[in-house]
C-alpha cells in the first residue's frame, strides 16, 4: 500500500502543524527497521486518554479517533515495508482506514455529522492522524491484482506509531503527578483532622495559650488559632495544583506543630505540678511528726473539732465549692466560664441568628435570650430546659439548644434529646466540643458540595 502526502480536499486550508505531521511521520518511516515497531493500539488510546490534557484533544475527539481505530482490523499497529524506499521515492507507509462517514458515524455513537468533522479536524490539528485526500475527496481504497490494497485514501494512522513513545511518557509523568497530588490530598486531609481535634482539646481542657506568631502573623488567643485555621482550610479545593497544594499542607504542618507544641507544654505543666504536690505533702507529713516546731495556739482561740472540714479536697475548693454543696446545687456548672467564643458557636449554628433582637446576635445575653425563645417553639418543657440549666448553665445549655435548632430534620424530639444530653453531662459523658465541631465540618462538606455541583 502507498499512500502520498496530500493537502486537504475542498476549502480546508494547509497548516503548518499538518505539514509538521506529515514531515515527523516521514522521517519515522525512513528510519531503518522502523517496520519491526510493534504499538498496541488500545493500551496507546489508554495513554492517550490519559494524556489528553497536554496534547491537546477532548474527550469528543477521542471517541472519534476510538471508532477510527475500531477500522483497523489487527489489533497491532506497524508500519508496512516502503516499496519505494529502496529506490529512493520519499512515500511513506501508512495506515490508512477510509470509513463513511455514515458508518464513522454510527461507531462514534450517532455523532452529528458537523461534529464529526470539528472532531477529525481536531485530530488531524493534533497531529495524531493525517488526512489523506484522494483527488475528489472521496475516501476508497484501490487494489491490486493479488487484492491486496495498493492505495488508499482517507485517514493515516501512521502518526500514533511515529508519537508511541511521546505519548506513553507523557501518560507516566501524569500518573506521576496525579499520585503526588493524591498523597499531598491525603496528607493535607489528616493534618486539618489532626488541627480541628487538636483546637478542640484545647479549648475543651483550658490548655493556657501562649501567643504565636505563624508565618509572620499574631495570633494571641485559641479563638484566633481557629479563625487562622478556617483560613488555611478554606484554601483547599479540588483545583488546586501540586505546587498549591504543597504550599497548603506545609502551612498546615507549622501550624498543626505549633499547636502540638502547646498541647505538650501542657502535659509537661501538669506531670510537674503533680510531682511539686506529692514532695508538699511528703514533707508536711514529716514536719508534723515534730512537736517542737509547731507553735500551740493561744488558748480560748483552737476550733472546735466540729468546726473542722470533714472531706480535705472541700477544703482546698474554696468557700465557693462548699457553699455550692449545702444549696443542693454542686452539679451546676459556673455559667461565667465560657470555653467556646460566640462567633465560633454562631458559625455552628446560624440559624440561631434568626431569633436574635432584630435579627442578629451581637452577645452572650442574646444568644441565652434567642434559645430561651427558641426552647419553646422547639417543644421543650420547662422542667427539662431548669434541668438543662442546672446542669449545664446558662451559656452550655444556649449553645446545645442552638445545636438542636441546626439539626431540626434530624432530631424528632428536641426536649426528649436535651434530656439524654443532660443526663450525660451529669454523668461527666458530654462536651460540646464535638458537636460543635460536628456541626463545622458538616457544613464545611455542604459548601464544598455545592462548590462542585456550581463548577
Amino acid at each position: 500500500m502507498r499512500t502520498h502526502s496530500t493537502t486537504p480536499f475542498g476549502r480546508r486550508p494547509l497548516s503548518l502543524a499538518m505539514v509538521a505531521a506529515q514531515a515527523a511521520t516521514r522521517d519515522f518511516a525512513a528510519k531503518p527497521d522502523t517496520s519491526e515497531t510493534v504499538v498496541h493500539k488500545w493500551r496507546l488510546f489508554r495513554a492517550l486518554t490519559e494524556a489528553k490534557g497536554p496534547l491537546g484533544v477532548t474527550d469528543r475527539a477521542l471517541s472519534v479517533l476510538h471508532a477510527l481505530l475500531s477500522f483497523h482490523q489487527e489489533t497491532a499497529l506497524t508500519l508496512p515495508e516502503a516499496e519505494g524506499r529502496k529506490g529512493g521515492e520519499s512515500d511513506s507507509p501508512g495506515i490508512v482506514v477510509f470509513p463513511s462517514n455514515r458508518e464513522l458515524s454510527i461507531r462514534a455513537h450517532g455523532m452529528a455529522p458537523a461534529t464529526l468533522r470539528r472532531h477529525l479536524a481536531s485530530l488531524v490539528e493534533a497531529g495524531l492522524i493525517i488526512r489523506r485526500d484522494s483527488p475528489n475527496g472521496k475516501r476508497f481504497a484501490r487494489r491490486g491484482q493479488g487484492g491486496e490494497i495498493a492505495e488508499a485514501f482517507g485517514f493515516d494512522l501512521a502518526p500514533l506509531i511515529a508519537r508511541a513513545a511521546e505519548i506513553e511518557n507523557l501518560a507516566e509523568e501524569l500518573r506521576v503527578e496525579n499520585r503526588a497530588i493524591a498523597l499531598l490530598r491525603e496528607r493535607i486531609t489528616l493534618v486539618r483532622r489532626d488541627i480541628v481535634k487538636m483546637i478542640e482539646t484545647g479549648m475543651e481542657v483550658g490548655v493556657r495559650f501562649t501567643p504565636l506568631s505563624i508565618n509572620g502573623k499574631e495570633i494571641g488567643e485559641w479563638e484566633g488559632l481557629y479563625r487562622h485555621s478556617q483560613a488555611l482550610s478554606a484554601r483547599y479545593s479540588r483545583g488546586r495544583g501540586r505546587a498549591e497544594l504543597e504550599a497548603l499542607a506545609g502551612d498546615l504542618a507549622v501550624l498543626a506543630a505549633e499547636i502540638q507544641n502547646l498541647l505538650e507544654t501542657h502535659v509537661k505543666q501538669q506531670k510537674r505540678s503533680a510531682n511539686e504536690s506529692q514532695t508538699e505533702r511528703h514533707i508536711q507529713n514529716q514536719i508534723t511528726n515534730i512537736p517542737d516546731l509547731e507553735p500551740s495556739l493561744p488558748e480560748g482561740r483552737a476550733e472546735s473539732p466540729g468546726s473542722m472540714p470533714e472531706d480535705p479536697e472541700a477544703e482546698r475548693a474554696g468557700p465557693s465549692t462548699t457553699e455550692a454543696s449545702r444549696t443542693g446545687t454542686g452539679e451546676r456548672q459556673g455559667s461565667s466560664t465560657r470555653t467556646y467564643p460566640l462567633d465560633m458557636v454562631l458559625q455552628a449554628c446560624p440559624d440561631i441568628v434568626d431569633y436574635g433582637k432584630s435579627g442578629e446576635i451581637a452577645c452572650w445575653r442574646d444568644l441565652i435570650d434567642a434559645a430561651a425563645i427558641v426552647r419553646s417553639a422547639l417543644g421543650v418543657s420547662p422542667d427539662a430546659w431548669k434541668q438543662a440549666l442546672d446542669v449545664l448553665g446558662e451559656h452550655d445549655s444556649s449553645i446545645v439548644i442552638a445545636a438542636i435548632l441546626q439539626r431540626g430534620e434530624e432530631i424528632k424530639s428536641a426536649g426528649g434529646y436535651l434530656r439524654v444530653l443532660t443526663g450525660k453531662a451529669r454523668a461527666g459523658e458530654f462536651s460540646l466540643g464535638p458537636v460543635l465541631m460536628a456541626l463545622l465540618r458538616g457544613k464545611a462538606a455542604k459548601a464544598a458540595r455545592e462548590r462542585r455541583q456550581a463548577g
